[in-house]
């Protein structure tokens, strides 16, 4: 005897074959992009902030540390803030020598001490040095934000309220 399937019952038994057969895609299971690096993990910070205080001693500026990991999405945000936004990008370039300080998993916790623990605000946090190396201001970079980024505004007027003043 010979059965005859209709073909509905055939397509049938195929997606219930092809759908056992599949292993569920979850949003969470997806591959993260990875963030390009810009934080140096094996970067000594005292050496990085000894450098950049000769720098901004010849150039009569000021130094920008911004305390941060690979990891922390803010950081990424005001680090690329500060590289696409021209009017954050002059200020920066006129006015001050910026240090990214890597702090992940503790890396540089001597220069988190050293500066009154400023991750103590959350990452990324910002201290600001005269090119003697006295710190003028420590700032949580949380009070720049507005919503899901940094205000460009507001991290400008940060930069204008720090930068040195300059001599006529």
């Amino acid at each position: 005897m010979k059965v005859k399937l209709h073909p509905t019952w055939l397509l049938l038994g195929v997606c219930i074959l092809f759908s056992i057969s599949l292993e569920p895609v979850h949003a969470k299971d997806a591959p993260k992009p990875k963030r390009p690096a810009i934080y140096d993990e094996l970067a000594d910070g005292s050496k990085q902030i000894a450098a950049a205080l000769l720098q901004a001693k010849k150039e009569n500026k000021h130094v920008l540390l911004q305390f941060g990991a690979n990891w922390c999405g803010w950081c990424h945000k005001l680090h690329t803030l500060c590289q696409t936004d021209q009017r954050i990008t002059e200020k920066l370039k006129q006015d001050y020598v910026v240090v990214l300080v890597d702090v992940n998993q503790g890396h540089n916790q001597d220069v988190d001490t050293k500066y009154g623990h400023p991750m103590r605000l959350g990452l990324p946090a910002l201290v600001v040095l005269d090119a003697d190396g006295k710190q003028l201001t420590t700032q949580n970079s949380g009070k720049l934000e507005e919503g899901d980024h940094h205000k460009p505004e507001l991290v400008l007027a940060f930069l204008n309220d720090w930068a040195p003043r300059k001599r006529p």
